[in-house]
């Protein structure tokens, strides 16, 4: 599904990593860890096509980025939902309209009775009116996983997705990662939360992944 072969990335101050070989397979459920600056945030960028490697191949379904046109690029990106660390809205348009956003905005039919019973499946109902700013950050981060999910992804990536939450609304954004995930489709998180990673091991089989000393390294076991 994504798979990246011998990649390195470098930003003209040397390489974040290197070296880096992996496929992120239909299905799976991966954490990527490793301290600040490390590469997490480039690597899931990488994923969905947002930057080129500086070296090596990244192929997205069976074609390289670097084949890739623009339009083709942007129709691969329908199977890839994002969820950003700092979530972004257009404040003036209400939650129902954000999360249909990378329906409509596509020229692609856009039910409200989907787009209210995914709002319900995050717990937003009540929300579905509002503007953006009156929401809470729990709030907005499942409206943001609500946006990343509207087109039914094959790959959801979550860049430090509960980095500003409590414990309690990080398990349960964690838990509808996870039910999603049950119903196929591959997660990728990357989170310094290590307490998280622990809870996700009675939920779902995860592996770990680290970048540290510029690899992309197995953290050595399954969760």
């Amino acid at each position: 599904m994504i798979e990246f072969q011998d990649v390195a990335h470098d930003y003209g101050g040397g390489a974040l990593f290197e070296g880096v070989t992996i496929a992120l397979e239909p299905g799976s459920f991966h954490f990527l860890t490793g301290p600040s600056g490390a590469g997490k945030s480039t690597f899931l960028k990488l994923c969905y096509g947002e930057l080129l490697p500086s070296r090596g191949t990244v192929t997205l379904q069976g074609t390289s980025l670097r084949q890739m046109s623009r339009d083709a690029l942007a129709e691969m990106r329908n199977s890839i939902g994002v969820v950003h660390q700092d979530c972004q809205f257009l404040d003036h348009l209400d939650i129902r309209s954000n999360v249909a956003l990378p329906l409509s905005a596509t020229g692609r039919a856009v039910s409200d009775r989907d787009v209210d019973d995914l709002l319900n499946w995050v717990g937003l109902k009540a929300q579905a009116d509002a503007l953006p700013p009156t929401l809470s950050g729990g709030e907005r981060q499942r409206a943001a996983l609500a946006r990343a999910v509207i087109a039914a992804p094959r790959v959801l990536l979550a860049d430090e997705p509960t980095g500003n939450l409590d414990w309690d609304m990080s398990q349960r954004l964690l838990s509808l990662m996870v039910e999603l995930n049950r119903m196929g489709t591959a997660v990728l998180i990357a989170t310094h939360d290590m307490n998280l990673i622990r809870t996700a091991k009675s939920q779902v089989a995860a592996r770990v992944l680290r970048i540290a000393g510029r690899k992309l390294q197995s953290a050595g076991s399954d969760l």
